[in-house]
C-alpha cells in the first residue's frame, strides 16, 4: 500500500485540473477501503466570497441536506479538527469535543444517506481558511484500520495539491505582486511590527523611501492597512513567518 500511496503522491504532485485531481482520489480512496471522500475548506459555499475548493463523491442528497443547513462551519466533524493537526476517526468525536443533539441527528441523517464510519484529515494552514480531507465507508461496512496512516499521507498531499491549483487560478486572474529585493525587506520589518521610520534606520534608507515602498505594496494587495498587507504577502508567498520570526 505504501507503493501505491507513493504513486498517488506523484500523480498529484502535477495535476493540472480539479477535474483530475478527484480523479486521482476515486483511485485511491477505493484502494484504501472507503467509498466516499471530500476534500474541503470549513465553509458555507452557499455564500463564502472566499477563494476555496470542494471535492467530492458524496451522495447529492446528502449534499443538498448539507448546504440547505450550512454545515460548512458548524459541522461537528470540521469542529474537531480545531483541536487536532492529525487524522481522527468520527468514532472519536464524543471524545474530542461535546456533542449536541442536533450533532447526533446531522451524523444519523449522513447514515441515511449511506455514510457510515469515516476518518477525517484535518487541514491548517496559517492565514488562510481551515479545510479537511474525510474518507467514509458505506453504512455498515469496517474501516480498514490499518490504511489510516496512509490515508494520513493522502489527505495531507490531496489538499496542498488542490491549494495548488486554487493558486494557479487566482494567479490567472490577477497578475501577481512583484517586489524588488529591498521592496521584501520592508515588507519584512513592517511584519515585525516595526514602522516607516524605524526601518529607514535599519535598512538606510530614507523614511519617504520606505513610505512610498509601503504604500505601493498596499496598493499591489489592495490592501487597507499594514496588518492587511502583512496578511496579504504571507498568503502569497512573497514573505514567511520564518521572516518575520527570524532574527
Amino acid at each position: 500500500m505504501f507503493e501505491r500511496v507513493s504513486a498517488f503522491v506523484d500523480d498529484v504532485s502535477s495535476v493540472s485540473s480539479q477535474a483530475d485531481l478527484r480523479a486521482a482520489l476515486l483511485e485511491i480512496t477505493t484502494d484504501l477501503g472507503f467509498a466516499f471522500f471530500a476534500l474541503s475548506h470549513h465553509v458555507d459555499f452557499r455564500c463564502s466570497s472566499e477563494p476555496t475548493f470542494r471535492i467530492h463523491n458524496y451522495p447529492e442528497g446528502w449534499e443538498r441536506f448539507y448546504d440547505r443547513h450550512q454545515l460548512g462551519r458548524s459541522d461537528a466533524i470540521h469542529r474537531a479538527c480545531q483541536l487536532t493537526a492529525i487524522g481522527f476517526a468520527w468514532s472519536e468525536l464524543p471524545r474530542m469535543i461535546p456533542l449536541t443533539s442536533r450533532d447526533y441527528r446531522v451524523l444519523a441523517t449522513a447514515e441515511k444517506h449511506g455514510l457510515g464510519q469515516g476518518f477525517t484529515v484535518p487541514a491548517h494552514v496559517p492565514g488562510e481558511v481551515n479545510g479537511s480531507c474525510s474518507f467514509a465507508v458505506r453504512r455498515g461496512k469496517p474501516i480498514r484500520v490499518d490504511h489510516l496512516a496512509m490515508a494520513q499521507l493522502v489527505g495531507t498531499y490531496a489538499f496542498e495539491a488542490a491549494r495548488r491549483l486554487l493558486r494557479r487560478e487566482q494567479q490567472q486572474l490577477t497578475d501577481p505582486a512583484r517586489f524588488s529585493d529591498r521592496e521584501r525587506d520592508c515588507l519584512i520589518w513592517v511584519a515585525r511590527g516595526k514602522s516607516d521610520t524605524e526601518i529607514a534606520t535599519i535598512l538606510g534608507i530614507s523614511p519617504e523611501t520606505v513610505h512610498q515602498y509601503v504604500k505601493q505594496a498596499r496598493a499591489n494587495y489592495d490592501a487597507v492597512s499594514r496588518s492587511q498587507l502583512v496578511a496579504h504577502a504571507l498568503f502569497s508567498g512573497t514573505i514567511s513567518f520564518m521572516d518575520i520570526f527570524k532574527r
